[in-house]
């Protein structure tokens, strides 16, 4: 074998070394990723999570609106992703207690009465007024002593919360996505999807209850969303007195 012909081998082995190499890196990156989403959604590979749906109440119709269905696309994107399965429960359906399966509960107290149990026991500081009646507190949150009203298309409000019960390993999150209208709901289900790493960086896989604000929906949909802040204390601590005797009988629980 001459020079010419053994520089040839040597090349291509190094290359093909190379290229091994770097796709069991790109394997490994990829995998520990993989891992890190499942943990911080509770969806290791072929379990089971729930998709807890409202109904829309602009309807006296068991329906869903629209613009919900898509925030549940978004999700079941998500839950696919980390390789679990999802099994879709109507507001009005899901009689269980949480922590066996990965919870997704969408929608507001007003037309999930799955979300309305959850908020009462896990986050007494937050009250929803879901008077249908028109007027300017109508759909506010109150968080502690601050109330954030809404402006149809302009500004609204949406939590969202990743809720853990207990310290066990095998315990699995619920995500509550309570917005003041749908389409604050899909805005924080694709802030989520968009944003859970960075989340999981900073929170952990433990408990966290964000306050979003989406800006000019009717112009930008549930695209332009700011953090107004992390308020899981304030949501997880009682309702103060003067707040609560304010809210009257606009309460989420």
């Amino acid at each position: 074998m001459n020079d010419d012909v053994r520089n040839i081998v040597l090349g291509v082995v190094a290359a093909g070394i190379s290229a091994a190499l770097g796709w069991m890196a790109r394997t490994y990156l990829w995998k520990r990723r993989l891992r890190r989403k499942q943990a911080f959604f509770g969806l290791p590979d072929h379990s089971e999570s729930l998709l807890v749906v409202n109904r829309d109440p602009a309807t006296a119709e068991m329906a869903v609106h629209r613009i919900d269905v898509f925030a549940l696309l978004e999700l079941s994107a998500l839950i696919k992703d980390c390789g679990a399965h999802v099994q879709v429960l109507t507001q009005d359906s899901a009689h269980q207690g949480f922590g066996e399966r990965t919870e997704f509960c969408l929608g507001g107290p007003a037309s999930n009465r799955r979300m309305t149990a959850h908020m009462a026991a896990m986050l007494p500081g937050v009250r929803v007024n879901v008077d249908p009646e028109p007027g300017p507190d109508r759909g506010a949150f109150q968080i502690g002593s601050e109330r954030y009203r809404m402006e149809p298309g302009i500004t609204e409000y949406v939590l969202l919360a990743r809720l853990t019960a207990g310290d066990g390993r095998e315990t699995r999150p619920v995500f509550l996505f309570c917005g003041q209208r749908a389409i604050t709901n899909q805005a924080a289900a694709r802030y989520l999807a968009r944003h859970h790493e960075r989340l999981a960086r900073k929170h952990g896989n433990g408990t966290f209850v964000l306050l979003l604000k989406v800006v000019n929906s009717q112009a930008y949909g549930p695209d332009v969303v700011e953090l107004v802040g992390d308020v899981t204390r304030t949501a997880q601590a009682p309702l103060p007195a003067a707040a609560a005797a304010k809210g009257g009988s606009h309460r989420a629980s």
